[in-house]
C-alpha cells in the first residue's frame, strides 16, 4: 500500500525517521569521482585495472566497518573468465586489400577457417537479386540494409539479421559472408569495433568457449563498398583462434542483522564495478570511464553500506559488487551459482545499474511488471519507498517485453531472477554517452544519484525489517 500524507501512517511506515539523511551527497560525489576517474582506466573486466578498482572497493568496505563475506574470510570471490579470440597472425584479404580484424574489418565470431574463394557481390541480398545465383563455394558480399520492427532495437536488428542471413547463405554453400555497412549501420560498426576485436567471453566450460571451424561472417565499414562491389576479386583468409582464462572478482561484504532469527536471512544489494577499459581514441580520450555505467552503482552501494553500518536492520545486509558484468553478467552468474551464503537465505536482490543521468525527476524499476515481475510484494515495497523519498516519475516502457532494447536482460539482477529469487533493478536508463569515453563523472547529476540511492536504501531497509520475506509470484516465467 502506498503511503499517504497522514501523519499516523507515516509513523507506522518503515520509512519514517532520519534514515533518508543517512545518504550523503558528498560521500556519493567523492566515491563516484574516485571509481569513475582515469586512475582506474575504465576497469575493464578481467584486467589488472578491474582488480585494482576491486581492491579499492574492498578497502572502502573495510574502512566503513563491514565484515568480509567472500571466500576464506576475505572480501573477495575470485573466478575465471574464458576469453576466445582470433590470433594476431590471422590473415584476411579481399582482392588487393589486406584487412586487420578490429580495425579495417570485424569478424563477428572467433573461429578457425582457411578460405580461398571468389567474392560475389549481391547488392542488398534481396530475393530478386539472389534469384538464379549459385553461392556454393563463394564468399558472398552484401550491402547491409533495412530497419527493425517497432519491438526490436536497431542493434539487435543488426545482430539478428547478420546471424540469420549468414546461416541461410552458409547452408546454401557459401564459405564466407561479408556485410558492408550502409550509412546507419556504420554508426554501430564504429561503436562495436573494439568489442568484436576483443573476442568472446564466458565462464569456463560453457558452450561458447568451444573453438570450431566455421564459415566466418565479416563486417566492413561503409567506405569499403567502392571496392567490394568490383568483380573478379578473391577472398583469402587464414583464421586461427586462441583461448585462455584469467581472473575476475566479486567483492562481498556484510552488515549482520540484529534479530536472532532474521539475521540468518540476507537482503542482497547488487551492482558491478567493471566497464570498458582503454579503447580506441574518441575526441582525444581513450579511457572509457563508465561513470554512469556503473560507478554510480558502486557509489550508491558504498553509501548504503554506511547507512546500514550506522543503523543495522533485523535482517543481514549483503553487498555484492560483481566483476565482468560487461562481458556477459559473468560475475553475477558466478555468484548466483556459487553464493558465499546459503542461496535460500537471500530474500531479495536490489540491483543498482546506471543511476545518474537523464531527467532529474525520472527513473525506472525493472522487474516491476509482468512477465519480468517475480515478487509483487517486493515491488510494492519499492514503490512505497519511492513515494516516501524522491517520488520519481517511473518510466514503465523500458520494463515491457516489447521494448526494443531488452533492458531487463542486461544487468545483474537477471542472474538471480532466473533462480527464482525476488529481484528488481533500479536504473535511470540509457543516454547518448552510454559506452563511450564521454561517460564521465562530471556529467552525473549528483542530486539525482542521491535520490535513487535513498530509494534503494529505504527499500532495502523495509525488506530487512519486515516480518515476512518478499513472496515469490506464482508461475513466474520470463519471455526468454
Amino acid at each position: 500500500m502506498l503511503l499517504t500524507s497522514n501523519g499516523a501512517n507515516a509513523q507506522r511506515s518503515p520509512f519514517a525517521g532520519d534514515k533518508r539523511s543517512a545518504i550523503k551527497e558528498e560521500d556519493l560525489k567523492r566515491d563516484l569521482f574516485a571509481i569513475g576517474g582515469d586512475h582506474f582506466r575504465g576497469r575493464e573486466g578481467g584486467t589488472l585495472d578491474e582488480l585494482k578498482a576491486s581492491v579499492w572497493i574492498a578497502e572502502q568496505a573495510r574502512a566503513i566497518g563491514l565484515q568480509p563475506a567472500g571466500d576464506d574470510g576475505t572480501y573477495f570471490q575470485f573466478f575465471h573468465i574464458q576469453r576466445t579470440r582470433l590470433t594476431k597472425d590471422s590473415q584476411l584479404r579481399i582482392g588487393t586489400h589486406q584487412l586487420t580484424h578490429g580495425k579495417d574489418a570485424m569478424i563477428l565470431a572467433p573461429g578457425v577457417a582457411t578460405i580461398n574463394a571468389p567474392l560475389l557481390f549481391v547488392g542488398t541480398g534481396t530475393a530478386a537479386e539472389m534469384a538464379n545465383i549459385d553461392v556454393k563455394g563463394k564468399a558472398v558480399a552484401i550491402l547491409f540494409s533495412g530497419a527493425p520492427s517497432a519491438d526490436l532495437s536497431y542493434r539487435r536488428f543488426v545482430g539478428q539479421t547478420m546471424r540469420d542471413k549468414s546461416a541461410e547463405l552458409v547452408k546454401a554453400g557459401a564459405v564466407a559472408v561479408v556485410f558492408v555497412s550502409d550509412a546507419r549501420a556504420q554508426n554501430l560498426y564504429e561503436n562495436w569495433t573494439t568489442s568484436y576485436e576483443r573476442g568472446r567471453y564466458s565462464l569456463p566450460g560453457e558452450a561458447t568457449t568451444k573453438v570450431v571451424g566455421q564459415a566466418p561472417t565479416i563486417w566492413l565499414p561503409a567506405e569499403a563498398l567502392t571496392w567490394v562491389r568490383q568483380s573478379g576479386q578473391q577472398l583469402t583468409a587464414t583464421l586461427k583462434v586462441e583461448s585462455f582464462a584469467y581472473p575476475s572478482v566479486n567483492i562481498v561484504a556484510t552488515v549482520p542483522g540484529t534479530d536472532a532469527q532474521l539475521r540468518k536471512e540476507n537482503v542482497l544489494f547488487s551492482t558491478h564495478q567493471d566497464h570498458d577499459g582503454v579503447r580506441k581514441i574518441v575526441a582525444g580520450d581513450s579511457i572509457w570511464n563508465g561513470a554512469d555505467d556503473n560507478a554510480t552503482g558502486c557509489a550508491a552501494l558504498l553509501a548504503t553500506m554506511r547507512a546500514f553500518k550506522q543503523k543495522p536492520a533485523k535482517r543481514t545486509a549483503l553487498f555484492v559488487f560483481h566483476g565482468a558484468e560487461e562481458r556477459g553478467l559473468l560475475g553475477s552468474r558466478y555468484y548466483a551459482a556459487n553464493p558465499t551464503v546459503p542461496r535460500e537465505s537471500i530474500v531479495a536482490v536490489l540491483n543498482a545499474e546506471m543511476l545518474g543521468r537523464n531527467a532529474p525527476d525520472s527513473a525506472a524499476l525493472l522487474g516491476s511488471q509482468l512477465p519480468h515481475r517475480n515478487s509483487l510484494s517486493l515491488v510494492n515495497t519499492a514503490l512505497a519507498a519511492n513515494q516516501a523519498s524522491a517520488q520519481f516519475k517511473l518510466d514503465t516502457l523500458w520494463d515491457k517485453p516489447t521494448h526494443p532494447e531488452g533492458w531487463y536482460f542486461r544487468s545483474d539482477h537477471l542472474s538471480y531472477a532466473r533462480l527464482n529469487i525476488p529481484a528488481i533493478c533500479y536504473t535511470t536508463l540509457l543516454h547518448k554517452d552510454y559506452h563511450t569515453p564521454e561517460d564521465e563523472p562530471e556529467r552525473i547529476n549528483i542530486a539525482k544519484l542521491a535520490g535513487v540511492t535513498r530509494w534503494i536504501y529505504l527499500t532495502g531497509w523495509a525488506v530487512a525489517n519486515q516480518k515476512e520475506r518478499p513472496a515469490l509470484d506464482k508461475d513466474f516465467k520470463l519471455e526468454r
